[in-house]
Protein backbone atom coordinates (compact mmCIF):
# COMPACT_ATOMS: atom_id res chain seq x y z
CA UNK A 1 0.00 0.00 0.00
CA UNK A 2 1.05 3.70 -0.98
CA UNK A 3 2.35 5.82 2.08
CA UNK A 4 1.95 9.23 0.57
CA UNK A 5 1.53 9.93 4.54
CA UNK A 6 4.61 10.03 6.72
CA UNK A 7 2.45 10.82 10.10
CA UNK A 8 -1.41 11.19 11.13
CA UNK A 9 -1.74 12.28 14.45
CA UNK A 10 -5.46 11.85 16.50
CA UNK A 11 -5.78 13.87 19.09
CA UNK A 12 -6.40 17.47 20.41
CA UNK A 13 -6.29 20.51 19.43
CA UNK A 14 -6.33 24.06 22.90
CA UNK A 15 -5.62 27.63 22.46
CA UNK A 16 -2.94 28.06 25.20
CA UNK A 17 -3.75 30.97 27.34
CA UNK A 18 -0.25 31.04 29.67
CA UNK A 19 0.65 32.92 32.54
CA UNK A 20 4.62 33.54 33.32
CA UNK A 21 4.80 33.49 37.33
CA UNK A 22 7.71 33.23 39.77
CA UNK A 23 6.48 30.53 41.05
CA UNK A 24 3.05 27.88 41.45
CA UNK A 25 0.29 29.42 43.35
CA UNK A 26 -0.46 27.17 46.55
CA UNK A 27 -4.33 26.28 46.97
CA UNK A 28 -5.98 29.42 48.26
CA UNK A 29 -3.28 31.54 46.86
CA UNK A 30 -3.43 34.40 44.46
CA UNK A 31 -0.08 35.56 42.43
CA UNK A 32 0.74 38.11 39.79
CA UNK A 33 1.81 37.11 36.14
CA UNK A 34 4.60 38.41 34.78
CA UNK A 35 3.36 37.47 31.29
CA UNK A 36 0.44 36.62 29.56
CA UNK A 37 0.61 35.04 25.92
CA UNK A 38 -1.97 33.38 24.15
CA UNK A 39 -0.68 30.39 21.65
CA UNK A 40 -1.91 27.88 19.67
CA UNK A 41 -1.69 24.05 21.82
CA UNK A 42 -3.00 20.17 22.47
CA UNK A 43 -1.36 17.49 22.32
CA UNK A 44 -2.51 16.41 18.75
CA UNK A 45 -2.08 19.71 17.09
CA UNK A 46 1.31 20.35 18.81
CA UNK A 47 2.85 17.20 17.57
CA UNK A 48 1.35 17.56 14.16
CA UNK A 49 3.40 20.79 14.19
CA UNK A 50 6.29 19.63 15.61
CA UNK A 51 6.31 17.10 12.56
CA UNK A 52 5.83 18.66 10.09
CA UNK A 53 8.39 21.61 11.02
CA UNK A 54 10.90 18.42 10.85
CA UNK A 55 9.84 17.63 7.39
CA UNK A 56 7.25 14.96 7.94
CA UNK A 57 4.14 15.25 5.85
CA UNK A 58 1.56 14.96 8.42
CA UNK A 59 -2.30 15.52 8.57
CA UNK A 60 -4.17 15.81 11.97
CA UNK A 61 -7.61 14.31 12.89
CA UNK A 62 -9.64 16.47 15.60
CA UNK A 63 -11.91 18.71 16.38
CA UNK A 64 -12.15 22.74 17.18
CA UNK A 65 -15.65 24.66 18.00
CA UNK A 66 -16.74 27.61 15.07
CA UNK A 67 -15.06 30.29 16.86
CA UNK A 68 -12.61 32.16 16.53
CA UNK A 69 -9.73 30.48 18.26
CA UNK A 70 -11.15 27.62 16.02
CA UNK A 71 -10.15 29.43 12.72
CA UNK A 72 -6.59 30.84 14.51
CA UNK A 73 -6.20 27.15 15.06
CA UNK A 74 -6.85 26.20 11.57
CA UNK A 75 -4.63 28.75 10.23
CA UNK A 76 -1.81 28.08 11.90
CA UNK A 77 -1.78 24.22 11.27
CA UNK A 78 -2.45 25.03 7.59
CA UNK A 79 0.52 27.31 7.48
CA UNK A 80 3.44 25.23 8.73
CA UNK A 81 1.85 22.74 5.92
CA UNK A 82 -0.28 20.67 7.95
CA UNK A 83 -3.20 18.39 5.79
CA UNK A 84 -6.36 19.74 7.91
CA UNK A 85 -9.10 17.54 6.01
CA UNK A 86 -10.83 16.05 8.68
CA UNK A 87 -9.98 18.48 11.47
CA UNK A 88 -13.36 19.55 12.01
CA UNK A 89 -15.41 22.46 12.63
CA UNK A 90 -17.63 21.81 15.40
CA UNK A 91 -20.67 24.13 15.94
CA UNK A 92 -22.40 22.99 18.74
CA UNK A 93 -18.86 23.62 20.96
CA UNK A 94 -15.88 26.08 21.82
CA UNK A 95 -12.64 25.65 20.94
CA UNK A 96 -10.82 23.81 23.84
CA UNK A 97 -8.19 25.68 26.32
CA UNK A 98 -5.78 25.03 28.10
CA UNK A 99 -4.72 27.41 31.45
CA UNK A 100 -0.91 27.06 32.00
CA UNK A 101 1.69 28.72 34.56
CA UNK A 102 4.85 28.44 33.47
CA UNK A 103 7.38 29.14 36.92
CA UNK A 104 10.79 30.97 36.87
CA UNK A 105 12.54 27.28 36.39
CA UNK A 106 10.35 26.73 33.54
CA UNK A 107 8.26 24.08 35.30
CA UNK A 108 4.47 24.35 33.68
CA UNK A 109 1.26 23.82 35.59
CA UNK A 110 -1.94 22.66 33.32
CA UNK A 111 -5.34 22.83 33.33
CA UNK A 112 -7.43 21.77 30.31
CA UNK A 113 -11.49 22.42 29.61
CA UNK A 114 -11.52 19.79 26.45
CA UNK A 115 -14.75 21.88 25.31
CA UNK A 116 -14.97 20.80 21.15
CA UNK A 117 -11.87 17.82 21.73
CA UNK A 118 -14.30 16.14 23.93
CA UNK A 119 -16.69 15.78 21.09
CA UNK A 120 -14.02 13.65 18.15
CA UNK A 121 -15.38 10.36 17.57
CA UNK A 122 -15.31 7.18 16.66
CA UNK A 123 -17.30 7.90 13.35
CA UNK A 124 -14.80 10.94 12.62
CA UNK A 125 -11.30 8.14 12.45
CA UNK A 126 -14.32 6.18 10.47
CA UNK A 127 -14.51 9.24 8.20
CA UNK A 128 -10.61 9.61 8.18
CA UNK A 129 -9.81 6.19 7.19
CA UNK A 130 -8.51 6.19 3.69
CA UNK A 131 -6.05 9.20 5.57
CA UNK A 132 -4.82 6.57 8.24
CA UNK A 133 -4.67 3.93 5.73
CA UNK A 134 -1.99 6.18 3.86
CA UNK A 135 0.19 6.81 7.04
CA UNK A 136 3.49 5.04 8.04
CA UNK A 137 3.25 6.18 11.71
CA UNK A 138 -0.38 7.09 13.52
CA UNK A 139 0.66 9.17 16.26
CA UNK A 140 -2.54 8.78 19.02
CA UNK A 141 -2.86 11.40 21.57
CA UNK A 142 -5.27 11.52 24.90
CA UNK A 143 -7.56 14.37 25.43
CA UNK A 144 -9.97 13.25 23.11
CA UNK A 145 -12.51 10.48 24.44
CA UNK A 146 -11.07 6.90 25.16
CA UNK A 147 -13.43 4.78 22.56
CA UNK A 148 -12.09 7.42 19.59
CA UNK A 149 -8.47 6.47 20.91
CA UNK A 150 -9.31 2.79 20.44
CA UNK A 151 -11.03 3.48 17.02
CA UNK A 152 -7.98 4.88 16.03
CA UNK A 153 -5.34 2.47 17.08
CA UNK A 154 -7.58 -0.19 15.51
CA UNK A 155 -8.21 1.68 12.47
CA UNK A 156 -3.96 2.34 12.19
CA UNK A 157 -3.68 -1.80 13.13
CA UNK A 158 -6.04 -3.02 10.18
CA UNK A 159 -4.78 -0.53 7.76
CA UNK A 160 -0.97 -1.82 8.61
CA UNK A 161 0.16 1.87 9.90
CA UNK A 162 2.57 1.41 12.85
CA UNK A 163 0.77 2.98 15.73
CA UNK A 164 2.39 5.37 18.40
CA UNK A 165 0.58 6.19 21.47
CA UNK A 166 1.29 8.91 23.80
CA UNK A 167 -0.65 7.62 27.00
CA UNK A 168 -1.27 11.06 28.36
CA UNK A 169 -2.73 11.57 30.56
CA UNK A 170 -2.91 7.66 31.92
CA UNK A 171 -6.30 5.88 31.64
CA UNK A 172 -7.29 1.97 30.84
CA UNK A 173 -7.05 0.98 27.61
CA UNK A 174 -8.23 -2.36 25.80
CA UNK A 175 -5.54 -4.89 25.96
CA UNK A 176 -5.87 -5.47 22.17
CA UNK A 177 -4.78 -1.46 21.63
CA UNK A 178 -1.77 -1.92 24.33
CA UNK A 179 -0.96 -4.46 22.74
CA UNK A 180 -0.71 -2.69 19.11
CA UNK A 181 1.36 0.27 20.83
CA UNK A 182 4.98 0.07 19.00
CA UNK A 183 5.53 2.50 21.05
CA UNK A 184 4.14 3.35 23.89
CA UNK A 185 5.18 6.79 25.05
CA UNK A 186 4.68 8.02 28.87
CA UNK A 187 6.80 9.49 31.40
CA UNK A 188 8.04 8.71 34.39
CA UNK A 189 5.19 8.88 36.80
CA UNK A 190 3.09 7.78 34.08
CA UNK A 191 4.93 4.63 33.69
CA UNK A 192 4.49 3.74 37.04
CA UNK A 193 0.58 4.62 37.03
CA UNK A 194 0.65 2.20 34.30
CA UNK A 195 2.92 -0.51 36.14
CA UNK A 196 0.58 -0.08 39.06
CA UNK A 197 -2.96 -0.38 37.64
CA UNK A 198 -1.73 -3.77 35.93
CA UNK A 199 -0.37 -4.99 39.07
CA UNK A 200 3.52 -4.63 37.83
CA UNK A 201 6.45 -4.29 40.68
CA UNK A 202 7.59 -0.97 40.07
CA UNK A 203 11.56 -1.37 38.96
CA UNK A 204 13.60 -0.17 41.20
CA UNK A 205 15.86 1.73 38.30
CA UNK A 206 13.35 4.09 36.37
CA UNK A 207 15.58 3.70 33.51
CA UNK A 208 14.22 0.05 33.49
CA UNK A 209 10.60 1.20 33.04
CA UNK A 210 10.06 0.74 29.28
CA UNK A 211 11.21 -2.44 28.92
CA UNK A 212 8.87 -3.18 32.52
CA UNK A 213 5.82 -1.59 30.01
CA UNK A 214 6.65 -4.07 27.13
CA UNK A 215 6.03 -6.71 30.00
CA UNK A 216 2.45 -5.88 30.54
CA UNK A 217 1.95 -5.62 26.57
CA UNK A 218 2.73 -3.17 25.01
CA UNK A 219 5.46 -3.77 21.82
CA UNK A 220 7.69 -0.93 22.28
CA UNK A 221 7.70 1.18 25.37
CA UNK A 222 9.55 4.27 25.35
CA UNK A 223 9.90 6.00 28.82
CA UNK A 224 10.70 10.28 28.95
CA UNK A 225 13.06 10.98 31.90
CA UNK A 226 12.85 15.08 31.74
CA UNK A 227 16.91 16.00 31.52
CA UNK A 228 18.10 12.45 31.92
CA UNK A 229 17.01 11.57 28.34
CA UNK A 230 14.75 8.19 27.93
CA UNK A 231 14.59 4.72 28.64
CA UNK A 232 13.63 2.77 25.43
CA UNK A 233 12.67 -1.11 24.81
CA UNK A 234 11.66 -2.97 21.96
CA UNK A 235 12.00 -6.57 21.46
CA UNK A 236 15.75 -7.56 21.94
CA UNK A 237 16.64 -4.59 22.66
CA UNK A 238 16.99 -1.64 25.69
CA UNK A 239 18.85 1.21 26.84
CA UNK A 240 18.71 4.75 28.21
CA UNK A 241 19.04 7.35 25.91
CA UNK A 242 21.16 10.26 27.40
CA UNK A 243 19.80 14.01 27.98
CA UNK A 244 20.89 16.54 26.25
CA UNK A 245 22.20 19.61 28.30
CA UNK A 246 19.53 22.74 28.26
CA UNK A 247 18.31 25.69 29.90
CA UNK A 248 14.83 25.25 30.40
CA UNK A 249 12.72 28.43 29.87
CA UNK A 250 9.67 26.41 29.21
CA UNK A 251 8.67 22.69 29.40
CA UNK A 252 5.16 22.92 27.86
CA UNK A 253 4.86 20.74 25.10
CA UNK A 254 8.21 19.14 25.24
CA UNK A 255 6.80 15.56 25.54
CA UNK A 256 4.79 16.82 22.40
CA UNK A 257 7.99 17.34 20.50
CA UNK A 258 9.24 14.39 21.76
CA UNK A 259 6.84 11.78 20.16
CA UNK A 260 6.39 13.46 16.85
CA UNK A 261 10.01 13.48 16.59
CA UNK A 262 9.91 9.41 17.34
CA UNK A 263 6.75 9.08 15.12
CA UNK A 264 8.90 10.81 12.51
CA UNK A 265 11.75 8.86 12.59
CA UNK A 266 10.42 5.61 13.04
CA UNK A 267 8.57 6.06 10.10
CA UNK A 268 11.79 6.73 8.32
CA UNK A 269 12.54 3.48 9.09
CA UNK A 270 15.49 3.78 12.36
CA UNK A 271 15.50 2.15 15.10
CA UNK A 272 13.67 3.25 17.88
CA UNK A 273 16.49 3.95 19.87
CA UNK A 274 17.80 6.28 17.09
CA UNK A 275 14.47 8.14 16.88
CA UNK A 276 14.73 8.86 20.85
CA UNK A 277 17.83 9.91 20.11
CA UNK A 278 16.49 12.44 17.73
CA UNK A 279 13.67 13.29 20.00
CA UNK A 280 16.11 13.98 23.22
CA UNK A 281 17.29 17.25 20.64
CA UNK A 282 14.32 17.93 19.92
CA UNK A 283 13.10 18.19 23.03
CA UNK A 284 15.77 20.10 24.63
CA UNK A 285 15.76 22.77 22.20
CA UNK A 286 11.62 23.11 22.04
CA UNK A 287 12.78 24.05 26.19
CA UNK A 288 14.79 26.62 25.53
CA UNK A 289 12.19 28.77 24.01
CA UNK A 290 8.43 29.76 25.25
CA UNK A 291 5.28 28.31 24.76
CA UNK A 292 4.48 25.00 22.51
CA UNK A 293 4.19 25.07 18.95
CA UNK A 294 6.11 28.78 19.22
CA UNK A 295 9.64 26.53 20.16
CA UNK A 296 9.29 23.69 17.61
CA UNK A 297 12.78 23.68 15.45
CA UNK A 298 12.75 23.58 12.17
CA UNK A 299 14.51 20.27 10.76
CA UNK A 300 17.83 22.96 9.38
CA UNK A 301 17.32 24.54 12.85
CA UNK A 302 18.36 20.93 14.92
CA UNK A 303 20.78 19.83 12.55
CA UNK A 304 22.76 22.81 12.08
CA UNK A 305 22.50 23.49 16.30
CA UNK A 306 26.61 24.35 16.94
CA UNK A 307 27.56 21.61 18.68
CA UNK A 308 24.64 19.48 18.58
CA UNK A 309 27.06 16.45 17.59
CA UNK A 310 24.20 15.01 15.85
CA UNK A 311 25.68 12.48 13.70
CA UNK A 312 27.14 11.17 17.06
CA UNK A 313 23.88 11.25 18.75
CA UNK A 314 21.81 9.45 16.54
CA UNK A 315 24.05 6.84 15.57
CA UNK A 316 25.06 8.13 12.20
Amino acid sequence: MSRELDVVVVGSLNVDLTAGVRRHPQPGETVRATALTTSAGGKGANQAVAAARLGARTALVGRVGADAHGEDLLAALRADGVDTAHTLRDESAATGTALITVAATGENSIVVAAAANARLSPDDIAAARSSIASARVVSVVLEVPVDTVCAAARAARETGARLSLNLSPVVDLPRDVLAAADPLIVNEHEAREVLRSNGSQIPDDETAYAEALRQVGARSAVVTLGARGAAVAEPGHAEHVPGVPASAVDTTGAGDAFAATVAWRIGRGDSLSAAARWATLVGARSVQHPGAQPSYPKLEQVVGSPGSGLGTLVGE
